[in-house]
């Protein structure tokens, strides 16, 4: 374990990140460096645990317990009870591991989940969510979410917005950013020329205009454009047949319209194994693809699978 570790981000304290954090360190204490930026007295009971001064302490802690940079939260944890005392602390989490990414004192940033609410009430915080306080802290306009697993990586092109207003936020600029920024990030993480498959938004593509005229007057001008500018670009295709397990070796990414459109296969594919992938911010950033779960936090049931699994993909793609 030579190589700088992966800054874990305390998460809220009251949701189920501590538990999974302890028990990915069990799964991976052998094949990956990674620390933990948050109050050690916020682990299970009996999680071994080495306090580190410095992330380059994280590689040769990882075999004797959890190696975690230790910061006082003011408050014990209560799972399943946010604590207003907890939110600035769990924001500052996030800008350190940022700031020790981009100082090259870690090699990627993997963040446990956060409680929006609760970071408003406890802290202002002012941002819709993750993604978005990660583009302010890496001082970019636009970057774009990937979910990922081994059997299938999405990109949404438009996210958490009323499916009526679609067809209206979907603009060509929109549209190609979202495939340059993605397009980009591939081949900063080792694909030499990433094969990209874009869906329509209507039924069958729009059936020739039949069940709408998107994919003819907006978006195959502008894939036609892009090929000729080198993009290796398939589409627009029917969204019905993009995911079976032959048209998934077509690609290396397939670019959806909309939300439901990217996340039903992958969470139908892989449920437990989904990573949360943020694109275009200038360094690996990857999440859990799951909430704080608040029911089963400090119960010992949270399954820890996707969080092993995203940090095992922020290994990779910093590599």
């Amino acid at each position: 374990m030579t190589h700088a570790p992966i800054a874990l981000t305390s998460g809220e304290p009251a949701g189920v990140g501590p538990d999974i954090a302890a028990k990915a360190w069990a799964a991976l204490r052998d094949e990956l460096a990674f620390f933990l930026i948050g109050d050690p007295g916020h682990l299970p009971a009996g999680t071994p645990i080495v306090e580190i001064a410095d992330p380059a302490e994280a590689p040769g802690a990882m075999a004797r317990g959890l190696p975690v940079l230790a910061r006082d939260f003011g408050a014990p944890r209560l799972p399943g009870q946010a604590d207003p005392r907890h939110a600035r602390h769990v924001v500052a989490s996030i800008r350190e591991a940022v700031a020790l990414v981009q100082s090259g004192r870690a090699r990627a940033v993997c963040t446990n989940p956060i409680h929006k609410k609760a970071l408003k009430d406890g802290a202002g915080f002012a941002f819709p969510g993750h993604t978005e306080f990660l583009a302010h802290l890496a001082g970019v306009e636009r970057v774009v979410m990937m979910l990922a697993c081994d059997a299938l990586r999405v990109v949404p092109t438009t996210i958490h917005i009323p499916l009526s207003q679609v067809p209206v936020a979907l603009t060509p600029e929109l549209l190609e950013d979202t495939i340059r920024i993605t397009a980009r990030a591939l081949r900063e993480t080792g694909l030499a020329r990433p094969r990209l498959a874009v869906a329509g938004l209507n039924p069958h593509a729009g059936e020739g205009g039949a069940m709408g005229r998107e994919e003819i007057e907006m978006i195959s001008p502008l894939l036609d454009r892009m090929r000729a500018d080198g993009f290796d670009l398939t589409g627009p295709l029917p969204a019905d047949t993009m995911f079976h397990p032959e048209a998934r070796a077509r690609y290396d990414v397939a670019i959806c319209m909309y939300h439901d459109q990217a996340l039903i296969p992958i969470k139908t594919l892989d449920f437990a194994h989904g990573v949360n992938v943020t694109l275009g911010l200038g360094f690996v950033r990857t999440s859990p693809d799951h909430g704080t779960a608040f029911d089963i936090a400090g119960t010992g049931r949270a399954d820890p699978s996707s969080l092993i699994a995203a940090l095992r993909m922020a290994r990779d793609m910093s590599r």
